[in-house]
């Protein structure tokens, strides 16, 4: 039935035709319920955790990772939080105000790219400045620094860079400024990284024992089995899953958001593979400038070696001078000698 509605329409059999086989049966799977959509996906994250017309779901997974009840006062524009072309490096971006004056940022991450916590610490900033303007803008003259509230940047990887893979057994790392003296001050810019995959293989066959870890599992769970496991544990999940059904009923929208989702994904790994070839031309890089170190230092070792040689030769020669006139001088003192005896 699905593929017949796409043949019927030439354009839509044309993008079908332009995926990989791959992809192809990745996208017939969930629209026909043999696995689940990847939630992660921008454009199915989007829909389904959307805080304009869904914000109790969003409030209900912040409230569950930041451990106290809030409420989305309002969504951001994010196209002004990225450093230049920075934006293609994520899946999914929403930032919201909350209640009580604080920032969210989450962040999805198909790939865990390098330098996470620079990247975070440069958005985060990004941000804070963005909130002090706005206020300071409201308040005019009057001191606006009481006034900033919490930026938290909550990033969610699907696959973890390797320094979170250093620690297989912890799947939510929390950051904050502290000092080393015990004094307290409020630094504002709070961190909170999530490695999905990590937190799958701790999860593997167990059972979901919190919500917090129920809406990761919602978030990282693709297998008919998986699902069944979350809705039995928590009905109110199923409510989000009858959207997304709904969503895979309109094929011709579906696999615009999918055709998307690829596209993205490429340009993903292309930077992905960018980056790790810039790792390796450093590193080769680094290689040859100590092989240049070492060459200079062998050829310093060799000009001293060149330098003690000729000195001993001088030596040497010397040596063989004083012999030589130290000859002379006993076949001179042996001729006297015979002359006495005769």
């Amino acid at each position: 039935m699905l593929l017949k509605d796409i043949h019927s329409k030439p354009h839509l059999s044309s993008l079908f035709y332009r995926w990989t086989e791959e992809r192809r049966e990745e996208f017939l799977d969930f629209c026909c319920g043999e696995k689940g959509v990847k939630i992660l996906y921008d454009s199915f994250f989007k829909e389904i955790m959307n805080p304009e017309y869904a914000s109790n779901r969003l409030e209900d997974f912040l409230s569950l990772l930041l451990g106290k009840k809030v409420r989305i006062l309002v969504v951001l524009p994010n196209d002004s939080t990225r450093i230049a072309d920075e934006s293609s490096l994520l899946i999914t971006d929403i930032i919201v105000e909350l209640e009580d004056g604080s920032i969210a940022n989450v962040e999805v991450q198909k790939i865990g790219y390098h330098f996470p916590g620079e990247r975070s610490a440069c958005y985060s900033a990004d941000l804070l400045l963005r909130q002090y303007k706005r206020i300071r803008d409201k308040e005019k003259k009057k001191s606006c620094y009481k006034s900033i509230k919490n930026v938290y940047t909550i990033v969610l990887f699907e696959r973890s860079p390797v320094e979170f893979r250093n620690f297989p057994t912890e799947y939510i790392h929390r950051f904050e400024q502290a000092s080393n003296t015990g004094l307290k001050l409020n630094l504002l810019q709070k961190y909170i990284f999530i490695p999905l995959d990590i937190f799958k293989k701790n999860i593997h066959n167990k059972p979901i024992n919190n919500k917090l870890d129920a809406w990761l599992f919602f978030f990282s769970a693709s297998e008919p089995d998986e699902i069944l496991q979350l809705i039995e544990t928590y009905p109110e999940f199923h409510a989000l899953y009858e959207d997304i059904y709904s969503l895979c009923l309109n094929t011709e929208k579906v696999m615009e958001m999918f055709s998307k989702e690829l596209l993205e994904l490429d340009r993903n790994t292309v930077q992905y593979m960018i980056d790790e070839m810039q790792d390796t031309i450093d590193e080769l890089q680094n290689i040859i400038e100590e092989k240049k170190v070492t060459m200079k230092t062998m050829e310093q070792n060799y000009q001293s070696m060149e330098q003690d040689y000729k000195s001993m030769e001088q030596d040497y020669k010397s040596m063989e001078q004083d012999y030589k006139s130290m000859e002379q001088k006993y076949n001179e003192a042996m001729e006297k000698l015979k002359t006495y005896e005769s």
